[in-house]
Protein backbone atom coordinates (compact mmCIF):
# COMPACT_ATOMS: atom_id res chain seq x y z
CA UNK A 1 0.00 0.00 0.00
CA UNK A 2 1.36 3.31 -1.04
CA UNK A 3 0.23 6.20 1.21
CA UNK A 4 1.56 9.68 -0.23
CA UNK A 5 0.66 11.75 2.80
CA UNK A 6 3.20 10.58 5.63
CA UNK A 7 1.54 10.19 9.51
CA UNK A 8 1.49 8.02 12.53
CA UNK A 9 1.79 4.24 12.64
CA UNK A 10 1.24 2.05 14.88
CA UNK A 11 2.95 -1.44 14.22
CA UNK A 12 2.84 -4.81 15.87
CA UNK A 13 6.10 -6.30 16.54
CA UNK A 14 5.52 -10.01 17.06
CA UNK A 15 9.02 -10.72 18.29
CA UNK A 16 9.92 -11.85 15.04
CA UNK A 17 12.03 -10.55 12.09
CA UNK A 18 9.18 -9.96 9.11
CA UNK A 19 7.61 -7.20 11.89
CA UNK A 20 11.03 -5.78 12.58
CA UNK A 21 11.63 -5.06 9.17
CA UNK A 22 7.97 -3.63 8.98
CA UNK A 23 8.71 -1.24 11.36
CA UNK A 24 12.31 -0.56 9.70
CA UNK A 25 10.91 0.35 5.99
CA UNK A 26 8.47 2.63 7.98
CA UNK A 27 10.84 4.39 9.53
CA UNK A 28 13.06 4.71 6.40
CA UNK A 29 9.83 5.93 4.16
CA UNK A 30 9.52 8.73 7.24
CA UNK A 31 6.45 7.93 8.82
CA UNK A 32 6.17 8.58 12.96
CA UNK A 33 6.46 5.17 13.89
CA UNK A 34 5.56 3.44 17.43
CA UNK A 35 6.24 -0.51 17.78
CA UNK A 36 3.49 -1.98 19.98
CA UNK A 37 3.63 -5.92 21.49
CA UNK A 38 0.78 -7.65 22.91
CA UNK A 39 1.28 -10.27 25.07
CA UNK A 40 -0.82 -12.96 24.61
CA UNK A 41 1.05 -15.63 26.31
CA UNK A 42 3.21 -16.94 29.16
CA UNK A 43 5.29 -19.59 27.71
CA UNK A 44 6.46 -22.33 30.27
CA UNK A 45 9.88 -22.00 28.29
CA UNK A 46 10.74 -18.12 28.09
CA UNK A 47 12.79 -17.74 31.06
CA UNK A 48 14.77 -21.22 30.09
CA UNK A 49 17.66 -21.15 27.16
CA UNK A 50 16.92 -18.11 25.79
CA UNK A 51 20.93 -16.24 26.91
CA UNK A 52 20.01 -13.56 24.19
CA UNK A 53 17.21 -11.44 24.30
CA UNK A 54 16.45 -12.39 21.00
CA UNK A 55 16.42 -15.94 21.19
CA UNK A 56 12.56 -16.64 21.55
CA UNK A 57 11.16 -18.87 19.86
CA UNK A 58 7.05 -18.53 19.51
CA UNK A 59 4.93 -15.90 18.40
CA UNK A 60 4.81 -12.51 20.23
CA UNK A 61 7.69 -12.19 22.43
CA UNK A 62 8.90 -8.88 23.42
CA UNK A 63 12.74 -9.64 23.64
CA UNK A 64 13.57 -9.22 19.90
CA UNK A 65 10.48 -6.08 19.94
CA UNK A 66 12.16 -4.34 22.43
CA UNK A 67 15.70 -5.15 20.85
CA UNK A 68 14.51 -3.88 16.82
CA UNK A 69 12.72 -0.63 18.84
CA UNK A 70 16.06 0.28 20.31
CA UNK A 71 18.00 -0.11 17.11
CA UNK A 72 15.58 1.94 15.58
CA UNK A 73 15.12 4.60 18.73
CA UNK A 74 10.98 4.44 18.74
CA UNK A 75 8.87 4.28 21.16
CA UNK A 76 7.84 0.80 22.44
CA UNK A 77 4.60 -0.32 24.00
CA UNK A 78 3.53 -3.64 25.94
CA UNK A 79 0.23 -4.44 26.26
CA UNK A 80 -1.16 -7.47 28.01
CA UNK A 81 -3.68 -9.24 26.45
CA UNK A 82 -3.33 -12.36 28.13
CA UNK A 83 -7.48 -12.80 29.21
CA UNK A 84 -8.49 -11.56 26.29
CA UNK A 85 -6.47 -13.93 24.28
CA UNK A 86 -7.41 -17.07 26.37
CA UNK A 87 -11.20 -16.31 26.02
CA UNK A 88 -10.83 -15.67 22.56
CA UNK A 89 -8.46 -18.27 21.00
CA UNK A 90 -7.62 -20.64 23.23
CA UNK A 91 -10.66 -21.08 24.64
CA UNK A 92 -11.88 -21.04 21.00
CA UNK A 93 -9.88 -23.82 19.90
CA UNK A 94 -9.87 -26.67 23.00
CA UNK A 95 -14.21 -26.32 22.04
CA UNK A 96 -13.34 -26.74 18.83
CA UNK A 97 -11.69 -29.97 19.51
CA UNK A 98 -14.02 -31.14 21.59
CA UNK A 99 -16.47 -30.71 19.16
CA UNK A 100 -14.61 -32.45 16.13
CA UNK A 101 -13.19 -30.07 14.42
CA UNK A 102 -9.90 -29.19 13.49
CA UNK A 103 -9.61 -25.14 14.39
CA UNK A 104 -6.82 -22.53 12.98
CA UNK A 105 -6.16 -20.02 16.15
CA UNK A 106 -3.85 -17.83 14.30
CA UNK A 107 -7.07 -17.11 12.10
CA UNK A 108 -8.88 -16.07 15.25
CA UNK A 109 -6.07 -14.45 16.96
CA UNK A 110 -5.83 -11.74 14.07
CA UNK A 111 -9.28 -11.58 13.79
CA UNK A 112 -9.99 -11.39 17.48
CA UNK A 113 -6.67 -10.11 19.19
CA UNK A 114 -3.92 -8.73 16.79
CA UNK A 115 -6.01 -6.27 14.92
CA UNK A 116 -8.68 -5.66 17.48
CA UNK A 117 -6.03 -4.24 19.69
CA UNK A 118 -3.63 -2.81 18.01
CA UNK A 119 -6.52 -0.85 16.30
CA UNK A 120 -7.57 0.59 19.89
CA UNK A 121 -3.80 0.97 20.58
CA UNK A 122 -3.68 3.14 17.44
CA UNK A 123 -6.83 5.18 18.37
CA UNK A 124 -5.00 6.01 22.09
CA UNK A 125 -2.15 6.91 20.52
CA UNK A 126 -3.92 9.62 17.80
CA UNK A 127 -2.47 7.32 15.06
CA UNK A 128 -3.52 7.77 11.32
CA UNK A 129 -2.60 3.55 10.34
CA UNK A 130 -1.38 0.25 11.79
CA UNK A 131 1.15 -1.86 10.36
CA UNK A 132 2.28 -5.47 10.65
CA UNK A 133 4.57 -7.65 8.79
CA UNK A 134 2.46 -9.84 7.49
CA UNK A 135 2.62 -10.88 3.73
CA UNK A 136 -0.20 -9.58 2.07
CA UNK A 137 -1.07 -6.62 -0.17
CA UNK A 138 -3.36 -3.92 -0.40
CA UNK A 139 -4.56 -2.32 -3.54
CA UNK A 140 -6.52 0.79 -3.79
CA UNK A 141 -9.52 0.83 -6.74
CA UNK A 142 -9.52 4.67 -7.52
CA UNK A 143 -12.94 4.50 -9.05
CA UNK A 144 -14.99 3.50 -5.91
CA UNK A 145 -12.41 4.57 -3.81
CA UNK A 146 -12.13 1.24 -2.21
CA UNK A 147 -9.43 -1.24 -0.54
CA UNK A 148 -9.15 -4.60 -1.40
CA UNK A 149 -7.21 -7.41 0.78
CA UNK A 150 -4.73 -9.21 -2.20
CA UNK A 151 -2.50 -12.09 -1.80
CA UNK A 152 1.60 -11.35 -1.66
CA UNK A 153 3.89 -10.48 -4.50
CA UNK A 154 5.99 -13.44 -3.01
CA UNK A 155 2.75 -16.34 -3.41
CA UNK A 156 4.71 -18.61 -1.31
CA UNK A 157 4.81 -16.50 1.24
CA UNK A 158 1.03 -15.36 1.08
CA UNK A 159 -0.57 -14.56 4.34
CA UNK A 160 -3.91 -13.62 3.22
CA UNK A 161 -5.47 -17.16 4.14
CA UNK A 162 -4.76 -16.14 8.30
CA UNK A 163 -6.32 -12.20 7.56
CA UNK A 164 -9.37 -13.07 5.47
CA UNK A 165 -11.28 -11.98 8.49
CA UNK A 166 -10.08 -8.04 8.94
CA UNK A 167 -12.82 -5.90 8.75
CA UNK A 168 -13.56 -4.09 5.14
CA UNK A 169 -13.47 -0.58 6.90
CA UNK A 170 -9.84 -1.54 8.45
CA UNK A 171 -8.27 -1.93 5.68
CA UNK A 172 -7.63 1.74 4.10
CA UNK A 173 -6.00 2.79 7.99
CA UNK A 174 -3.79 -0.50 7.34
CA UNK A 175 -0.12 -0.79 5.71
CA UNK A 176 1.98 -4.29 4.63
CA UNK A 177 5.39 -2.78 4.31
CA UNK A 178 6.42 -6.60 3.11
CA UNK A 179 3.41 -7.52 1.20
CA UNK A 180 5.87 -6.54 -2.80
CA UNK A 181 9.18 -8.18 -1.44
CA UNK A 182 10.79 -11.81 -1.17
CA UNK A 183 11.87 -13.28 2.56
CA UNK A 184 15.59 -12.98 1.19
CA UNK A 185 14.74 -8.91 0.64
CA UNK A 186 13.65 -9.00 4.17
CA UNK A 187 16.57 -11.12 5.78
CA UNK A 188 18.70 -8.49 3.65
CA UNK A 189 17.25 -5.14 5.29
CA UNK A 190 17.43 -7.56 8.65
CA UNK A 191 20.95 -7.91 8.21
CA UNK A 192 21.01 -3.80 7.67
CA UNK A 193 20.13 -2.98 11.00
CA UNK A 194 22.13 -5.29 12.99
CA UNK A 195 19.48 -7.71 13.73
CA UNK A 196 20.62 -11.59 14.52
CA UNK A 197 19.44 -12.89 11.51
CA UNK A 198 21.73 -16.37 12.08
CA UNK A 199 20.49 -17.17 15.17
CA UNK A 200 16.55 -16.39 14.87
CA UNK A 201 13.98 -18.86 14.29
CA UNK A 202 10.72 -18.97 12.69
CA UNK A 203 7.71 -18.76 14.79
CA UNK A 204 5.41 -21.84 15.94
CA UNK A 205 2.19 -22.05 14.09
CA UNK A 206 0.95 -22.53 17.76
CA UNK A 207 2.27 -20.07 19.63
CA UNK A 208 0.94 -21.26 23.30
CA UNK A 209 1.69 -24.79 22.55
CA UNK A 210 5.69 -24.86 23.27
CA UNK A 211 7.36 -27.72 24.84
CA UNK A 212 4.49 -30.24 24.51
CA UNK A 213 1.90 -31.04 21.46
CA UNK A 214 -1.31 -30.16 20.89
CA UNK A 215 -2.76 -32.93 22.31
CA UNK A 216 -0.94 -32.71 25.50
CA UNK A 217 -1.73 -29.24 26.03
CA UNK A 218 -5.74 -29.90 25.28
CA UNK A 219 -5.54 -33.34 27.53
CA UNK A 220 -4.09 -30.65 30.39
CA UNK A 221 -6.82 -27.99 29.83
CA UNK A 222 -9.70 -30.46 29.33
CA UNK A 223 -8.63 -33.69 31.00
CA UNK A 224 -12.62 -34.97 30.35
CA UNK A 225 -11.59 -34.42 26.32
CA UNK A 226 -10.02 -37.94 26.24
CA UNK A 227 -13.07 -39.94 26.41
CA UNK A 228 -12.54 -43.23 25.08
CA UNK A 229 -14.54 -44.18 22.14
CA UNK A 230 -14.91 -46.96 18.88
CA UNK A 231 -12.88 -46.44 15.52
CA UNK A 232 -15.26 -48.30 12.74
CA UNK A 233 -15.51 -48.09 9.08
CA UNK A 234 -17.86 -46.90 6.71
CA UNK A 235 -20.44 -49.66 7.21
CA UNK A 236 -20.45 -49.43 11.27
CA UNK A 237 -17.94 -52.21 12.04
CA UNK A 238 -16.14 -51.85 14.67
CA UNK A 239 -12.05 -51.73 14.43
CA UNK A 240 -10.73 -50.71 17.67
CA UNK A 241 -10.70 -48.22 20.08
CA UNK A 242 -9.42 -44.52 20.89
CA UNK A 243 -8.70 -42.24 23.70
CA UNK A 244 -10.24 -39.22 22.61
CA UNK A 245 -12.04 -38.04 18.81
CA UNK A 246 -9.34 -34.80 19.71
CA UNK A 247 -6.81 -36.92 18.66
CA UNK A 248 -7.67 -37.06 15.01
CA UNK A 249 -8.71 -35.04 12.04
CA UNK A 250 -9.52 -35.84 8.38
CA UNK A 251 -6.99 -37.30 6.19
CA UNK A 252 -5.18 -38.67 9.23
CA UNK A 253 -3.48 -42.21 8.47
CA UNK A 254 -0.97 -42.55 11.37
CA UNK A 255 -1.38 -43.63 15.21
CA UNK A 256 -4.76 -45.34 14.44
CA UNK A 257 -3.93 -48.62 15.88
CA UNK A 258 -6.62 -50.44 13.53
CA UNK A 259 -5.28 -53.49 11.68
CA UNK A 260 -7.13 -53.78 8.56
CA UNK A 261 -5.41 -55.08 5.45
CA UNK A 262 -5.08 -51.90 3.77
CA UNK A 263 -4.11 -48.20 4.75
CA UNK A 264 -7.28 -46.84 5.86
CA UNK A 265 -7.48 -42.87 6.83
CA UNK A 266 -10.12 -40.90 9.05
CA UNK A 267 -12.76 -40.05 7.30
CA UNK A 268 -15.03 -38.66 9.69
CA UNK A 269 -14.93 -38.00 13.21
CA UNK A 270 -18.67 -37.80 15.75
CA UNK A 271 -17.87 -36.09 18.92
CA UNK A 272 -21.68 -36.58 19.37
CA UNK A 273 -20.92 -40.40 19.67
CA UNK A 274 -17.35 -40.21 20.35
CA UNK A 275 -16.79 -42.24 17.04
CA UNK A 276 -13.39 -42.36 14.54
CA UNK A 277 -14.78 -42.96 10.68
CA UNK A 278 -12.16 -44.84 8.74
CA UNK A 279 -11.67 -46.01 5.19
CA UNK A 280 -10.15 -45.67 1.69
CA UNK A 281 -8.15 -42.25 1.00
CA UNK A 282 -10.35 -42.31 -2.32
CA UNK A 283 -13.45 -41.68 0.27
CA UNK A 284 -11.92 -38.53 1.68
CA UNK A 285 -12.09 -36.86 -1.71
CA UNK A 286 -15.51 -34.33 -1.83
CA UNK A 287 -16.44 -31.79 -3.98
CA UNK A 288 -18.65 -29.52 -1.60
CA UNK A 289 -18.92 -28.25 2.04
CA UNK A 290 -20.84 -25.61 3.58
CA UNK A 291 -18.92 -22.92 5.05
CA UNK A 292 -20.42 -20.84 7.63
CA UNK A 293 -19.27 -17.93 10.20
CA UNK A 294 -18.68 -15.46 6.96
CA UNK A 295 -16.19 -12.87 6.99
CA UNK A 296 -16.98 -11.22 3.24
CA UNK A 297 -15.01 -8.23 1.92
CA UNK A 298 -17.52 -7.91 -1.05
CA UNK A 299 -21.17 -8.21 -1.57
CA UNK A 300 -22.64 -11.51 -1.70
CA UNK A 301 -23.33 -10.29 -5.48
CA UNK A 302 -20.36 -10.24 -6.37
CA UNK A 303 -19.08 -13.34 -4.13
CA UNK A 304 -22.18 -15.74 -6.25
CA UNK A 305 -21.45 -13.55 -9.82
CA UNK A 306 -18.85 -15.92 -10.95
CA UNK A 307 -16.41 -18.72 -10.29
CA UNK A 308 -13.69 -18.46 -7.41
CA UNK A 309 -10.69 -19.97 -6.27
CA UNK A 310 -11.01 -21.64 -2.87
CA UNK A 311 -8.63 -22.32 0.03
CA UNK A 312 -9.47 -24.86 2.32
CA UNK A 313 -6.46 -24.69 4.30
CA UNK A 314 -3.08 -22.70 3.88
CA UNK A 315 -0.66 -25.24 2.84
CA UNK A 316 -3.22 -26.05 -0.40
CA UNK A 317 -3.37 -24.30 -3.59
CA UNK A 318 -6.89 -22.38 -4.02
CA UNK A 319 -8.69 -24.65 -6.78
CA UNK A 320 -11.58 -23.21 -9.17
CA UNK A 321 -14.97 -23.24 -7.74
CA UNK A 322 -18.41 -21.33 -6.89
CA UNK A 323 -20.05 -20.04 -3.75
CA UNK A 324 -23.76 -20.45 -4.09
CA UNK A 325 -25.96 -19.39 -0.94
CA UNK A 326 -27.56 -21.80 1.51
CA UNK A 327 -28.52 -20.35 4.39
CA UNK A 328 -27.99 -17.10 6.57
CA UNK A 329 -24.70 -17.02 7.23
CA UNK A 330 -24.33 -19.82 5.39
CA UNK A 331 -22.90 -20.63 1.99
CA UNK A 332 -22.17 -23.83 0.19
CA UNK A 333 -18.57 -24.32 -1.84
CA UNK A 334 -18.62 -26.26 -5.01
CA UNK A 335 -15.57 -27.37 -6.35
CA UNK A 336 -14.63 -28.32 -9.82
CA UNK A 337 -12.87 -31.24 -9.03
CA UNK A 338 -12.95 -32.63 -5.46
CA UNK A 339 -10.48 -32.03 -3.05
CA UNK A 340 -8.75 -33.56 -0.38
CA UNK A 341 -9.74 -34.24 3.69
CA UNK A 342 -11.93 -30.79 3.42
CA UNK A 343 -11.89 -30.46 7.25
CA UNK A 344 -14.16 -29.24 9.44
CA UNK A 345 -13.07 -26.35 12.05
CA UNK A 346 -10.47 -25.27 9.33
CA UNK A 347 -11.18 -21.77 6.96
CA UNK A 348 -12.19 -21.74 3.62
CA UNK A 349 -11.06 -18.52 1.58
CA UNK A 350 -12.55 -17.10 -1.65
CA UNK A 351 -10.09 -15.13 -4.02
CA UNK A 352 -10.85 -14.09 -7.46
CA UNK A 353 -7.78 -13.53 -9.30
CA UNK A 354 -5.20 -11.72 -6.13
CA UNK A 355 -7.54 -10.20 -4.45
CA UNK A 356 -9.49 -11.96 -1.35
CA UNK A 357 -12.90 -11.68 -1.27
CA UNK A 358 -13.88 -13.05 2.25
CA UNK A 359 -14.50 -16.69 3.90
CA UNK A 360 -15.41 -18.64 6.73
CA UNK A 361 -15.51 -21.69 8.74
CA UNK A 362 -16.18 -25.62 6.91
CA UNK A 363 -18.97 -26.91 9.04
CA UNK A 364 -18.77 -29.74 7.16
CA UNK A 365 -17.99 -31.98 3.99
CA UNK A 366 -20.49 -34.42 2.69
CA UNK A 367 -18.80 -37.85 3.68
CA UNK A 368 -17.82 -39.97 6.34
CA UNK A 369 -20.54 -42.79 6.39
CA UNK A 370 -22.93 -40.60 4.22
Amino acid sequence: MVVNAKGKVVVGLSGGIDSAVAATLLVRQGYEVEGVTLKVWEAEDEAEGATKKWQERSCCKVGLARFATEQLGIPHHVVDVKTEFRKAVIDDFVEGYAAGQTPNPCVRCNERIKFTHLYQVAQNLHADYVATGHYVQLVHDATTDEFHLARAADYSKDQTYFLHRLQKDWLPHLIFPLGALKKSDVWTIAESIGLPVDEMFESQEICFVTQTSYRDFLEKEVPEIGRPGNIVDVSGQVLGQHQGVFNYTSGQRRGLGVATGERVFVLEVEPQTDTVVVGPEEKLFRSDCLVGDLNLLCSTQTLFAEPIMGKIRYATTAAPAVVKPHSDDVVQLVFETAQRAITPGQSAVFYRGDQVLGGGIIINSKGGRS
